[in-house]
């Protein structure tokens, strides 16, 4: 299952924001408390409770500064998903930002959480585009 976040528009240079999204310490801040709880991090990766999945993780797998981060799901997650942000530039200090999460889920499982990972994805762009980088 493939789900795509809204493009949003954050008042910020694409290396400021990348600069704070490499590092999952920073992250936090960014979490929609209503879906997910138990946060744990340290630089490189994370782990968390998502409503009503259960308890997943993320590691940095890859980095192309200033424009995109890849990260996976940590080996003992209970599903497996790739997780992309996207950074262009729309400007001096404009960057346009998208979320791509590429979920390996069984059919009953996709039917359950494809809607909340939808608002998921929304909700965290929503946001980074309120957030001061």
């Amino acid at each position: 299952m493939k789900l795509e976040s809204k493009t949003g528009t954050v008042p910020s240079s694409e290396e400021r924001i990348f600069n704070f999204l490499s590092d999952f310490t920073n992250f936090k801040q960014l979490i929609p408390t209503d879906r997910v709880s138990d946060w744990e991090s340290d630089a490189d990766s994370c782990s968390f409770s998502v409503h009503p999945i259960g308890k997943t993780g993320i590691k940095i797998v890859e980095k192309e500064p200033y424009s995109l981060l890849k990260l996976s799901s940590l080996d003992e997650s209970k599903f497996q998903f790739l997780f992309w942000l996207q950074l262009k530039p729309a400007g001096e200090n404009t960057t346009h930002i998208k979320l791509t999460l590429d979920a390996r889920l069984n059919a009953m499982m996709e039917m359950m959480a494809k809607k909340p990972l939808q608002e998921f994805l929304d909700k965290l762009v929503d946001q980074l585009t309120r957030f001061s980088f």
